[in-house]
């Protein structure tokens, strides 16, 4: 028996615990709202042209089911720990928006009478509260319901657009606006940064880095959907940063460590343009941050750095016989460097998983390379800021080629480069390799 697996007395209590508060919090934020005078309603203008559709109260009713059975799917008890968490936070502070921030829908709902349908619609309002609104704690469990559901092998596609039917319901059953839905997907996010799966564990750490850019990046959606209608259309261009933050976001979900350099180190033009703002702050963090920006010698002949510039290449005396191994995946090589050595592009997500196999090989590619070098040979390995990535494959090799224990390997770094960044995530990324 798998003793990480939690038992059906936790996964109960679990569910009771959270139900118990939902159903405290939000009647009780229904009944202090519905005593107040006067309850203000906000909504954009575009929402005007948000039909109704009866059917959608199917799917917008099915969170309910999903709320009941969700904690019976968690595969470990970290999991319904964090999914318990997560769950109270988000109910709880959408509680306090309630009360101290009320809204209310203010659409007039179409009659569904005669209508099979008519009974769900009855139900929500007997039980529904039409104060209840921001932030939607329908689109906030969704997102949370998501990271549960996501891990199943079968029926995986058809639950993904199941909750997108789920979101979407919120407004075409006319229980939303659409201030709703924004406050309702930054809760959520919220509570995955705050309450984050396997916080030390290397496997997961891209979830967490991807968490951050889509807080992010909706944020961005909500300020600029807000000063647009406020200020004028042309705050609308905040979207531009806020679809490429969330894009970012999923690639690093994915690991996708391609997404922006191909495999020969070089970054399309077009995506030069979609990824500008995000490309700059790069520039920015290298151009000003950076510290080794002369290389380090970590063995004979096998150097480390940060991305080398234009005004900074002396120091690395390159010839047709030395090897760069670039690891930055948001930052293309200086075309001289590029052009005078044997040039490698193996990128890595900045602050996020390496993996494994791909790990493996080119530490035996360095390996093996090392060993055929010539006199005047030389290895270069360097990723954007010299803080991170290059530490962790430099100790990898020093293991390899000095056959030292991977301890002394992170030791005798730190003792060469003092700007070393191996996270506690990492230690156990290292000890696997």
């Amino acid at each position: 028996m798998d003793e990480r697996r939690p038992t059906l007395k936790q996964q109960i209590f679990a569910f009771a615990l959270c139900a118990i508060v939902f159903t405290t919090v939000y009647n009780f934020a229904a009944w202090y709202t519905s005593r107040a005078e006067k309850v203000p309603s906000f909504v954009f203008d575009f929402e005007k042209y948000i039909p109704f559709l009866s059917w959608s109260i199917i799917p917008y009713m099915t969170s309910v089911i999903f709320f009941c059975c969700v904690f019976f799917f968690c595969r470990d008890r970290e999991q319904l720990s964090v999914l318990t968490k997560r769950m109270l936070f988000t109910t709880v502070t959408a509680g306090l928006c309630f009360i101290l921030f009320p809204l209310q829908f203010s659409f007039a709902k179409p009659l569904t009478n005669g209508s099979v349908l008519d009974y769900s619609f009855q139900f929500l309002k007997l039980f529904d509260s039409p104060f209840n609104q921001s932030p939607s704690l329908h689109i906030a469990y969704a997102f949370i319901f998501w990271s549960i559901f996501r891990n199943l092998k079968k029926f995986r596609t058809f639950l993904m657009l199941w909750f997108i039917m789920l979101g979407i319901s919120t407004l075409t059953t006319y229980q939303h606006h659409f201030i709703d839905i924004l406050s309702g997907t930054v809760l959520a996010h919220l509570s995955f940064m705050i309450f984050p799966y396997r916080k030390n564990d290397f496997q997961y750490r891209n979830f967490q880095v991807a968490n951050f850019y889509f807080l992010f990046g909706w944020i961005s959606v909500s300020a600029s959907v807000l000063m647009n209608q406020f200020y004028g259309h042309l705050w609308l261009i905040v979207l531009w940063p806020a679809a490429m933050t969330i894009i970012i976001g999923y690639q690093y979900q994915k690991n996708n460590i391609y997404f922006l350099k191909d495999k020969n180190g070089n970054i399309p033009w077009w995506k030069k343009i979609f990824y500008a703002p995000y490309l700059m702050i790069y520039w920015i963090f290298w151009k000003f941050l950076r510290k080794n920006k002369k290389p380090l010698e970590i063995a004979p002949h096998i150097y480390i750095s940060s991305r080398p510039g234009r005004a900074n290449l002396h120091y690395f005396e390159i010839n047709r016989n030395t090897l760069v191994y670039d690891l930055s995946a948001e930052m293309e090589e200086i075309s001289e460097l590029k052009n005078k050595s044997s040039y490698h592009s193996v990128p890595f997500l900045d602050i996020g998983a390496l993996d494994i196999n791909q790990t493996q090989k080119l530490i035996t590619e360095i390996t093996e390379n090392y060993r055929k070098l010539p006199a005047d040979g030389k290895i270069f390995i360097h990723c954007t800021m010299g803080f991170t990535r290059s530490s962790v494959i430099g100790i990898l090799v020093m293991k390899n080629i000095l056959s030292l224990p991977i301890d002394e390997a992170v030791n005798t770094m730190k003792g060469i480069h003092k700007n070393a960044l191996i996270h506690p995530y990492l230690k156990d990324f290292l000890k696997k390799i």
